[in-house]
């Protein structure tokens, strides 16, 4: 069994939760994902910025909110997953923001393959 730590960044657009364009992480191929640490960070200066995550079950072809509307105070950053996160193979984490590139989410992974 293979661990390895990952990173991923990204800079949110306010695209609506349309799967597409707003895919942050999906779990590979016999991949165990454990997201450790999830920070959102409004570079704004001036406005809060609403937040939004979601998590796509694979197996159960549904996407479920982890955050919802979230109100991320203007030059400030939230920590918005209280604990681990685990995704199994294919499982797609989703975040996008209320006004387009207010907010930048930061993710620490744990990857067991």
């Amino acid at each position: 069994m293979a661990e390895e730590f990952k990173n991923k960044v990204a800079a949110l657009t306010n695209t609506s939760d349309d799967g597409a364009s707003n895919g942050i992480y999906t779990a590979g191929s016999g991949v165990t994902a454990i997201v450790v640490h999830c920070q959102v960070a409004n570079i704004a200066g001036t406005n809060a910025a609403d937040l939004h995550i979601d998590l796509t079950d694979n197996s159960a072809s549904s996407a479920k909110a982890v955050v919802s509307t979230h109100s991320v105070p203007a030059d400030s950053a939230v920590n918005p997953i209280g604990g681990k996160l685990v995704l199994e193979t294919g499982d797609k984490l989703r975040a996008w923001a209320g006004a387009d590139s207010d907010l930048e989410i930061t993710l620490g992974i744990l990857e067991i393959s």
